[in-house]
């Protein structure tokens, strides 16, 4: 839908508005309105993903994955401080995969928002968006634990 609209509404052509998630010892891990959550590979309510991209192998164990999980979900990934535009699932995904690959996800995803936002539908909308909590949901919240469904 991305593909098709975005040309007429902000005047530029997008592929898609993306939604992101870090799969790592099994479980998928994405950052929402809820705060932290995991559920199986390609389980959000979003269903399996357009596209996988391989950000490389970690050597970081799932016990401290689990503690810095934690650690964030406590302070900087909790459920209210998510916004669509600047701190959202790609925000996330990006600082987690930094930390288990040193890799950044791609910037045609991590830019997309302020990409958005300098068109002057973005400016128009950006009112609206501000004022709803629109974050993919369908995982168990994080607790410092996970498993599979």
């Amino acid at each position: 839908m991305a593909r098709q609209l975005s040309p007429i509404m902000i005047g530029k052509q997008l592929d898609g508005i993306w939604h992101t998630g870090i799969v790592v010892h099994g479980a998928e891990f994405f950052y929402g309105g809820e705060g932290i959550a995991n559920c199986t590979p390609g389980g959000t309510m979003l269903g399996e993903p357009n596209s996988i991209i391989d950000l490389g192998t970690t050597e970081v164990n799932e016990e401290i994955f689990m503690e810095y999980l934690s650690s964030l979900g406590e302070s900087t990934y909790r459920g209210n401080q998510y916004h669509l535009f600047e701190w959202n699932c790609n925000t996330f995904s990006n600082e987690v995969a930094q930390f288990l690959t040193g890799s950044r996800i791609p910037a045609h995803i991590t830019d997309l928002p302020a990409e958005v936002l300098s068109t002057p539908f973005g400016q128009a909308l950006r009112p609206f968006l501000d004022s709803i909590n629109v974050a993919p949901q369908g995982g168990n919240t994080f607790n410092g634990q996970y498993g599979q469904r």
